[in-house]
């Protein structure tokens, strides 16, 4: 009688088989259910972006914040230097009295949202609004429902980061 190599009896090939295409269907679960996630966090994505409206004949300047992404946005943190200086609110270098804010440090912006954040109308004022303009800097951090977080500044130009962290002395508290 021949002896039949282990590899060749029918009972391995069947064996063999079937662990073939459990692995194959194990690695094309692992990578559907990788897609399915991409898709999630594709379908919540925030895109924060900061921006400066000016009108020369109304007299009006304001900035703002708006998400242009799919999700929310939950801003962690707001971070304003006036000349290379943190600042704490509008008014410690804004000195117009008919300004007009709403709170940006810590909110969450849904998805197609804008906030004015600093609104001011005087015509006699915006000259030199726009002079304390161009020494601003504003600094947004704000993550997505999935713990994903962003550094947005002026330029809307969001860079990923690990996490929102900053010192309470370098905080914008309005």
């Amino acid at each position: 009688m021949t002896k039949i190599a282990w590899y060749k009896k029918p009972e391995m090939i069947v064996a063999l088989s079937a662990l073939l295409i459990s692995v194959v269907t194990t690695i094309i679960g692992l990578y559907s259910t990788m897609i399915d996630r991409s898709y999630a966090r594709a379908s919540v994505w925030p895109r924060v972006e900061i921006y400066r409206s000016h009108s020369v004949e109304k007299g009006h300047f304001s900035y703002g914040v708006m998400n242009n992404g799919t999700g929310p946005a939950i801003i962690k943190y707001a971070k304003v230097t006036y000349k290379d200086k943190p600042v704490k609110k509008w008014s410690d270098f804004i000195v117009e009295t008919s300004l007009v804010q709403s709170h940006i440090g810590t909110r969450i912006l849904p998805s197609q949202a804008n906030v004015s954040v600093v609104n001011i109308a005087n015509k006699a004022y915006l000259a030199d609004m726009l002079e304390i303009d161009k020494q601003v800097t504003i600094e947004l951090c704000y993550c997505s429902i999935y713990d994903e977080c962003w550094l947005a500044d002026r330029s809307n130009q969001s860079k990923e980061i690990a996490e929102c962290e900053i010192s309470d002395e370098q905080r914008f508290i309005q």
